[in-house]
């Protein structure tokens, strides 16, 4: 099994990235992953899937806290944070692959302090 690798993308290669990611999810939509943590995290703090879009649509440089490099999963995912109403949310989304939605992997209550790399 190929161990996680984690990197800190420049802010260039960052601001690439939403600038392709926004546009495919407003194109093609965005998958996100059926887990226990995710649901519950929707549940709890009252957001609906359209409010859940939105949020990731927020998303921006400032929000950004590593990359995940995984070959078995989903290749390059990306993490985020967003703070919702005082409550600090931990995003995980990917491209997805060519002519396809993007893909929500996370996104619940952070599980420990998020460091964000660029945030002022």
């Amino acid at each position: 099994m190929q161990k996680k690798e984690r990197m800190i993308n420049s802010e260039q290669e960052v601001e690439s990235f939403l600038r392709q990611f926004k546009p495919k999810f407003s194109l093609w939509g965005i998958i996100f992953l059926h887990r226990d943590k995710n649901v519950e995290a929707l549940k709890l703090l009252g957001i609906t899937p359209q409010a859940r879009e939105e949020i990731i649509k927020e998303i921006d440089i400032n929000d950004y806290i590593e990359t995940i490099q995984d070959a078995c999963s989903f290749g390059e995912m990306w993490v985020f944070g967003k703070d919702y109403d005082g409550t600090e949310l931990y995003i995980k989304i990917s491209m997805g692959s060519s002519s396809n939605s993007t893909i929500c992997i996370s996104f619940h209550t952070a599980e420990f302090p998020l460091k964000y790399a660029f945030k002022k």
